[in-house]
């Protein structure tokens, strides 16, 4: 029996965006994310800004960075460096978030405290216009009080 061809494009259709999605998370490097973190600070690198503008400065179009939390933490930190002025944008379970730095972060972008589980996506924005490289610092340590 042959199918009419309104109903093979379905199909095909289908596969194609499946296809595309794929190769869209693909592009982003994934990290997994136990209680048991090795090593611990975890480091990535990768390259800042971005042509978006955005409220958390200029951002790829894409996140640089997916964290893939497999199990709810009850304490998670993530510190950024560039030689400019960082900012991170995170689109995770709990809603978005904008990080900029401050005094008391030593001017680097940090965000600390408990995270469930689920899917985040980082965005490392600039403020300027400019790219840079960054180093972004995942750890389960908490930073001693001074």
């Amino acid at each position: 029996m042959k199918m009419p061809e309104r109903f093979q494009i379905v199909p095909a259709a289908l596969t194609m965006s499946l296809v595309f999605t794929n190769a869209h998370l693909a592009e982003a490097q994934v990290v997994q994310i136990t209680s048991s973190l090795q090593p611990d600070p975890l480091i990535v690198n990768g390259t800042s800004g971005g042509a978006v503008s955005s409220k958390c400065g200029n951002i790829a179009t894409k996140p640089n960075q997916v964290i893939q939390v497999k199990e709810s933490l009850p304490y998670l930190r993530l510190t950024v460096e560039t030689g400019g002025q960082p900012t991170l944008l995170i689109h995770g379970p709990g809603g978005h978030f904008c990080v900029l730095a401050d005094k008391y972060s030593g001017g680097k972008p940090e965000i600390s405290g408990y995270w469930q589980a689920g899917n985040y996506s980082l965005y490392v924005g600039e403020l300027s216009r400019g790219q840079y490289n960054y180093t972004l610092s995942i750890s389960q340590q908490k930073i001693p009080k001074k």
